[in-house]
């Protein structure tokens, strides 16, 4: 055998296996066609904090502008975090440590912020000090919780006002002085005139949740530990939240979401979260290239999962898009924050119908979003 055949033959024997595994990648790796795409800004990284539902919600007012013509801009989701925790510690001080204190929200926190701070631009408040580069709000927090711990325990017989000085220093330590005034793109701002300024309305917003412990088509305090303010949601039958989503994607809004991210099956590795019959332990199933058979939701069964928390408010995300896999299977593209390294789509996930429908927790959209049948049943 001369040499020259047999370098072929190594050459060869040496690709085989890494055109199979390519072949195979190729075969295991999803395909997805969207149907519908809401223009947005690019996805940021909450890091080491829990305030998901203040970079959940300022994605979607941000997409919201951008629908309604303002243009595009990047606004603080710290805005949000450092006038939401005084309300917190008051509200925990006010029921003697008997609620939720944390780094946790929902979105209707950074609506009720807009309401009565305004907003700003990131540039003007990034809640990062000189030097840093990514949030970290481990350290803020324990010291939070230590100061509301402390006054509640009322070790001079009763609680004096100082706590509230106390926590307001605390966070303009580690998250910065909001400003009273700011000039942005060569004009003056004060944080409600900026809002004025881009015609911004939160009070065109609802929340939306579904579950049978209370009546549909009205409103109640949604039970879960971060509705610390007890705010309201409306209630409908899931179908109809379904449909509220798909309608407000086909139509150009987006949707702030909230749910449940726990699952194995909200896979990190390959971005996608499913709800499959059969789980498997085996992160190489051979049955990848078969097409995946998802659970059928009920409401029933998002009942039994919301009663004993097995659906439980982890993670609040934004929905940007629908889309649909090679087998015609729906998903919905859903912006994360957590930031674009290593993140499989750039920092987006795909949430199949099925996964969807049973761990949402609750949605925000705009009034406009919810279709004309279902809104005089809210009254709106």
């Amino acid at each position: 055998m001369n040499c020259r055949k047999l370098l072929q033959i190594i050459f060869i024997v040496a690709v085989i296996p890494f055109v199979a595994a390519a072949q195979k990648k190729d075969k295991d790796e999803k395909r997805f066609e969207m149907i519908y795409k809401v223009e947005t800004t690019p996805v940021k990284n909450q890091a080491k904090t829990g305030t998901c539902w203040s970079f959940a919600t300022t994605s979607f007012i941000e997409t919201e502008l951008i629908r309604m013509g303002k243009g595009s801009h990047i606004l603080s989701p710290m805005w949000n975090v450092r006038f939401t925790y005084p309300l917190k510690a008051e509200n925990y001080i006010r029921y003697n440590g008997l609620t939720n204190f944390g780094m946790g929200g929902q979105a209707h926190d950074v609506m009720n912020v807009i309401r009565r701070h305004g907003m700003v631009p990131e540039e003007v408040y990034s809640g990062l000090k000189e030097g840093e580069k990514e949030h970290n709000h481990a350290e803020m927090d324990a010291v939070l919780k230590s100061i509301v711990s402390t006054v509640v325990k009322k070790k001079g017989g009763k609680i004096t006002p100082a706590w509230k000085q106390l926590v307001e220093t605390t966070l303009d330590i580690y998250l910065g002085e909001p400003p009273a005034e700011f000039e942005y793109n060569g004009k003056k701002y004060t944080p409600l005139s900026f809002v004025d300024s881009l015609g911004f309305n939160p009070d065109d917003y609802v929340e939306l949740t579904s579950f049978t412990h209370h009546p549909f088509y009205g409103k109640f305090d949604l039970e879960i530990p971060d509705n610390w303010s007890k705010d309201l949601y409306y209630n409908v039958p899931i179908d109809d939240l379904m449909r509220i989503m798909d309608y407000a994607l086909e139509n150009g809004y987006s949707i702030a979401w909230d749910g449940d991210v726990s699952e194995k099956t909200f896979d990190r590795k390959k971005g996608i979260a499913t709800l499959p019959v059969e789980e498997s332990d085996n992160e190489d199933e051979e049955n990848d290239e078969e097409e995946l058979i998802e659970k059928s939701v009920t409401q029933e069964m998002r009942q039994e999962t919301f009663d004993n928390q097995t659906t439980t408010d982890d993670h609040l995300m934004h929905i940007v898009g629908l889309a649909k896999d090679e087998n015609g299977n729906k998903y919905y593209y859903t912006k994360n924050s957590w930031g674009t390294k290593d993140k499989k789509y750039d920092g987006y996930w795909y949430m199949s119908e099925a996964y969807t429908k049973l761990k949402v927790i609750a949605i925000m959209v705009h009034k406009d979003a919810v279709p004309d049948d279902i809104r005089p049943k809210l009254g709106f």
